[in-house]
């Protein structure tokens, strides 16, 4: 037998298989009916954060050392959305924010890189990102790129703090509901999909987190 007839004897034993496995399928799986979904895309604006940070960790930092950082110091962040090669469109973004205590073991600073130098090593916000009674609609996106800008002052005053209150590690966190063209609404996404540490291509979360260095 010559490489030809080889190569087509392995072609049809192939097909074979294939046809046999289908023909003995009986079950429909969930995830054999997946849908393409638009994710929400952050930037922050890295040289605006009072600390040093990376674009990767989704973080930026108010230094609370400085006397005026409530109105001088800036979280300045841009939303958009990844389109999965131009197959899939958002409508809308829903932007909820949120004030929140240190978590009882923060991530370490300085943000230490890892996977290949480029992603934390460590997410920087608490996972899953689910959106709770706590968390307040701020504003729905409909056109992209938004770009946001907000003082500590500025941020204090839309969830209704006292900035006296706030402790180094306390945080505000942005959260997002992404709306596609299909009418589709996402409101949480798998812990997997928005791990900064993992490099994951979804911006599920963002937030300024208080410093004192």
């Amino acid at each position: 037998m010559n490489r030809k007839m080889k190569k087509a004897l392995i072609y049809s034993l192939f097909a074979a298989t294939a046809l046999l496995a289908n023909s003995c399928k009986d079950v429909d799986y969930d995830w054999e009916q997946f849908k393409i979904a638009a994710t929400p895309k952050v930037t922050i604006n890295i040289e605006k954060s009072a600390l040093p940070t990376y674009q990767t960790a989704n973080v930026s930092f108010f230094n609370m050392a400085d006397a005026d950082y409530a109105t001088t110091q800036e979280f300045e962040w841009t939303l958009d959305y990844y389109d999965a090669g131009g197959r899939v469109h958002a409508q809308s973004i829903d932007v909820y924010v949120s004030f929140n205590k240190r978590e009882s073991s923060p991530p370490a600073y300085p943000i230490t890189l890892s996977l290949a130098g480029v992603w934390p090593n460590i997410r920087q916000f608490p996972l899953p990102s689910t959106i709770r009674s706590s968390d307040m609609l701020y504003e729905t996106v409909t056109e992209f790129p938004k770009t946001f800008n907000h003082t500590p002052a500025e941020l204090a005053e839309i969830v209704g703090i006292d900035l006296d209150t706030v402790e180094p590690n306390d945080y505000f966190l942005f959260k997002f509901a992404i709306t596609m063209t299909d009418g589709t609404r996402l409101v949480q996404f798998q812990d997997n999909a928005c791990d900064e540490s993992r490099g994951e291509p979804c911006d599920c979360r963002t937030g300024v987190r208080f410093k004192n260095l």
